[in-house]
């Protein structure tokens, strides 16, 4: 399981530079820079043990947004495809040092250990918040494959709802999250995070 460090403290914190990034992304949905309200955390442990991976579920209103992040000691290589844009921002973790947070879609160890959640049907890491409710993430292979970095595209679902993921053609496996939308110690909903295609080879 991942290390956590209790208590440590990251500055700037989350609420004062997630929102104003979220407002500017392609798949936000409001107007304005949201109030973003924490509703549950979830983690993925990277097996080098070198980048976090962290991922949050937000409301803004009545939409529920995912937001996938790694945390990094250093500056992701400028090789990594879509690295530069992905920088989310740059804060000092008070046991860790400066940390590089990147939107974990452009990260090649998230989008590895997803496919790996996927591929051996496993559950998430824990990733306890105060006033944030029991939240996990379920992977299913839905048919036998070898998901690999070059044979399988993710398509992460940015707005979350609940309920089953549709039934589309190419899809091997998914991701399903489960939260608690009301809170800790309500009902418990879940829904499609994640769905995997084949890749379609030209």
């Amino acid at each position: 399981m991942a290390v956590v460090h209790p208590g440590a403290t990251l500055t700037p914190h989350f609420r004062d530079f997630l929102p104003g990034w979220v407002a500017r992304q392609p798949w936000y949905e409001g107007s304005g820079i949201p109030v973003l309200a924490p509703v549950g955390f979830f983690r993925f442990e990277d097996p080098a043990g070198l980048v976090g991976i962290e991922t949050h579920l937000t409301a803004a209103g009545s939409v529920l947004y995912q937001i996938p992040m790694t945390y990094r000691g250093a500056p992701m290589s400028e090789g990594t495809p879509g690295a530069a844009s992905a920088l989310i921002a740059v804060a000092e973790h008070s046991v860790l040092g400066t940390r590089w947070i990147y939107d974990a879609e452009a990260d090649p160890v998230w989008v590895g250990e997803l496919l790996r959640l996927v591929q051996t049907s496993g559950i998430s890491d824990p990733a306890s918040r105060r006033g944030a409710g029991q939240t996990h993430a379920a992977g299913q292979l839905l048919v036998p494959a070898d998901l690999t970095l070059s044979g399988a595209v993710i398509e992460l679902k940015r707005v979350v709802t609940a309920g089953p993921p549709a039934s589309e053609p190419g899809v091997i496996g998914v991701v399903m999250g489960t939260w608690q939308p009301g809170g800790p110690g309500t009902a418990a909903v879940t829904g499609c995070l994640a769905v995997v295609r084949e890749q379609r080879v030209p």
